[in-house]
Order: structure tokens, then sequence, then C-alpha cells
């Protein structure tokens, strides 16, 4: 592992003043809560009322349709990443934010005008998949963006901390999304709430989008993009050197994610919301118990996340990463058997459990991805990492748990399935070295480029 005072002396400007740290972090933790709100406000509305509201001609198979436009935003994250990596690392991460917050709000906001099935017919499901494709851009286009603006700001002994302000922005998202919906239900009770209550959450976006456009306009560009900018050393095509050169790593790193992102989207998914609450499942618990179980799981792991970034700190991202796969591993073992029990104390439970894991699967990914690619690349390598990694986590993660329970009448078949994905993403750690502490500066582009893959080149 890099000495970290040695590294905070050889990394030329790519450490900021306290003042400036502390603004970044706060930024992206305000810019990707709004957007990961956003996000998540249409994950758990397709759970509980767009089935009956967008695709009630499809019948018996409306839930499984609504489901699977979730995933479809999943497919155009990594336009989003591309489009953002390439213009992130030729102009400089700032401009990225502003963009992708707007265009996340414009989305959810138009979403919570839009007629629905029986009002305007097959014209309401189309606007609303083309919305959440937007969505989905916005959203690949914004991780990589808020990770590096707060990895690249902090001192290289602290960068799993500073890292983590915008990964618990992702549980603060779930947390405000769940903590508004369910004070919706509970305000606009039963029939009203399909009727009208439902576009609440979504209207309310706009002045969250106000606060978060307000806040990240106030941020100063990376010191490591202004150093690359100052020496004009701006990779013209930075996705054909990104491929040309590290394809294998990008893959790899894309399955790390994948392994969290499959468990995570069964909460931030909307499949429990709806396995719970379905009236012909084999739970039939109430909308707002259930909002709220699913609220405090989120609360959990905001802390959890947190707590990662500041372990990995102390004994590297790769080692906190296996103490998290193994709590991972565990929380998906004891997920089912909970909350088949029908008791929604034991549901919280078994959710509160799961995203213990969940959090020390995610906390250090910020300065984990930072650190895996050069400078000139690093805004494509991490953005496009992300984003194939939630398309082979998350995308369809909710579709293929309600397939799976479909054909085989047992909660076990998505049990199995996740416990598959999170082996896979510990398999996906430990082929990749840690390098903590590594510089991240334009100086030291030829010790970055060295693979960090544990095998070949």
């Amino acid at each position: 592992m890099s000495n970290p005072a040695q590294d905070e002396r050889t990394s030329g400007r790519t450490a900021s003043p306290p003042s400036d740290r502390r603004r970044v972090a706060f930024a992206t933790v305000v810019g990707t809560t709004v957007e990961w709100y956003d996000f998540f406000v249409y994950a758990s509305a397709a759970g509980l009322v767009f089935g009956k509201l967008f695709f009630s001609g499809l019948g018996a198979n409306s839930t499984l349709v609504s489901f699977a436009t979730v995933g479809v935003s999943f497919l155009f994250r990594p336009l989003g990443a591309f489009l953002a990596g390439h213009f992130g690392d030729k102009y400089g991460r700032r401009v990225v934010l502003v963009l992708t917050l707007i265009l996340m709000g414009a989305a959810t906001t138009l979403i919570g005008v839009l007629p629905t099935f029986d009002q305007i017919g097959v014209l309401a499901p189309v606007l609303l998949i083309l919305l959440r494709i937007l969505q989905g851009v916005s959203a690949g286009g914004e991780w990589g963006g808020a990770v590096l603006m707060a990895v690249e700001h902090a001192p290289p002994n602290r960068r799993g901390l500073f890292g983590a302000s915008p990964q618990i922005g992702v549980p603060l998202g779930l947390l405000l999304a769940s903590g508004v919906l369910a004070l919706t239900s509970l305000l606009v009770p039963g029939q009203a709430f399909l009727d009208w209550g439902w576009r609440i959450p979504f209207l309310l976006s706009v002045g969250l989008i106000l606060v978060g456009h307000y806040v990240r306009r106030r941020v100063e560009e990376s010191p490591v993009f202004r150093e690359i900018a100052e020496r004009r050393e701006r990779t013209r095509t930075p996705i054909v050197q990104l491929f040309r050169k590290h394809s294998v790593l990008v893959l790899v790193a894309a399955l790390v994610f994948a392994g969290n992102n499959a468990v995570g989207y069964m909460t931030t998914g909307g499949y429990i919301q709806n396995y719970a609450t379905n009236p012909k499942g084999p739970i039939g618990l109430d909308r707002g118990p259930v909002l709220w179980a699913v609220t405090a799981s989120a609360a959990t792991w905001l802390l959890s996340t947190w707590a990662a970034g500041a372990v990995s700190d102390r004994i590297g991202r790769r080692r906190t990463y296996v103490m998290g796969w193994i709590a991972q591993l565990a929380g998906v073992a004891v997920l089912f058997p909970l909350v088949d029990t029908g008791n929604v104390v034991l549901l919280a439970l078994g959710l509160i459990i799961l995203s213990i894991g969940l959090g020390f699967t995610y906390g250090q990914q910020a300065a984990f991805y930072a650190e895996l690619f050069p400078a000139s690349i690093r805004f494509s390598g991490v953005s496009i990492s992300y984003a194939l990694g939630a398309i082979l986590g998350g995308a369809f993660a909710p579709t293929i748990a309600t397939a799976l329970v479909g054909a085989t009448g047992t909660s076990m078949s998505v049990a199995l399935y996740l416990a598959g994905m999170t082996v896979v993403g510990l398999i996906a750690t430990l082929l990749l070295r840690d390098r903590s502490g590594i510089p991240l500066g334009p100086d030291h582009e030829a010790e970055q480029a060295v693979s960090p893959l544990r095998f070949g080149k």
C-alpha cells in the first residue's frame, strides 16, 4: 500500500484546501441525493402503481413490464457514460455535473404530469419509457463526475472518506424517495394515491433540482483536471484510448459493481416493495409500513456506506470489499426467510442486515475506481465501468427476480441468484490489486497506466 504522507508530497496540486474539500463534499452529496431521489422515485412507483396506470392493457404481465422499464434506463447509462466521460475528460468534471442534474430533474418532473394509459392510450407508456431513458442517460454521466470531484479534491490518506460523500447520496436519495412516498401514501391513501397522489413525489423534484443546481455551480473544478488543462495535456479521444489499453480492466471493474448493484436493486429497484405489498402474492402487507421498512434500511445503508469509505482509508479498499462481500452474502441468506414471515418488523430487520453488506461493498468504490485509471482518461474509465456494471448487475434484477418466483414458486431462487452475483463481485475484487493512495495527478500518468489487474499485463 502507498504511503499517504509521501503521496501527499508527490501528488502535485491534487489535494485542495480544507474549505474547498468541505464545499465539494457537500455539493456532491446534495447533487447525487437529488439525482438518485429522482431515480428511486421512479423505481418505487414502478413496483407500486405504474403497472396499473401505464401498462394496464397488458393484464397479468403489467407489473413485469413495469419493472422492465426500470431496466431500460440502464441500457442507456453507457450512452450517458460515454458522453460524460468524453466531455468530462476534455472540458472538465464540473460542467458535466450541472448538465446531468438538469436533465434528470426535467425528465422526472415531466413524468409527474404525464397522462396515463386510460387518458391517452399507448402514447402514455411510450412517453414514460422515453423519459426513463433520459433518466438513464443522466445517471450514466452523473456518478463518474461526482466521485472524481470528491476524490480528486481529497488528500490521498482520506480519499475513501471523501469519496463516500457522493456514495451516500445514493442511500440518501432512496431514504428521501421512500420517505416521501410513504408520507404521500399516508396523507393521500387508497384510490386517491393511485389517481393523483403518486404524482407529488415527482413534482417535488423541481425544488430539489433548484437547490442542487445552486450548490453545484459554486464548487471549483477538480485540481487534477485544472492541471491537465493548464498543461494542454487533454486526450483528444479518451474513450478510444480507454478501450485500446484498458478494456479488460473496465470489464473486471464493472463486475465488482455488478455484484453490489444486483443485490441493491432488490430494495432500490422496487422489487421488495412489490413482492411484499402484492395482494395476490404470498405476503400482502400494506404499502405504508413496507415503505417505512425500506426507509429504515436506506438509513442503515447510508451509515455503512460512510463507514466503509473511512475504513478503506485504514485497511485498504480491497480488504474492505472482502469484508463487505461476506456481510452481503450473509444478508442475502437471511433476507427472504425474514421477509416471508409476513411480519413487517422482521422484513425491516432483513433489509437492515442486507444494507450493512451493501454499504461495505459500495462506500469505498469511488476511491477504488479513481485509483484504477490514469488521470487523462479517468472520467471515461470510472463512468463506463460503472454504467456497464449497472447493466450487468441491476438493470433487470427486479425483472429476473419476478420471473424466477413465477417460474419456481419460491423466493429461494431469488436468493440463489443474488448469492451468485455476490460471489461474482468477490472474484472480480480479488482479480484487482489494491492501489490505495496512488498519486492521481498527471505527473504520475506512467505509474497510473500500469495495469492493476493481477493477471496478464
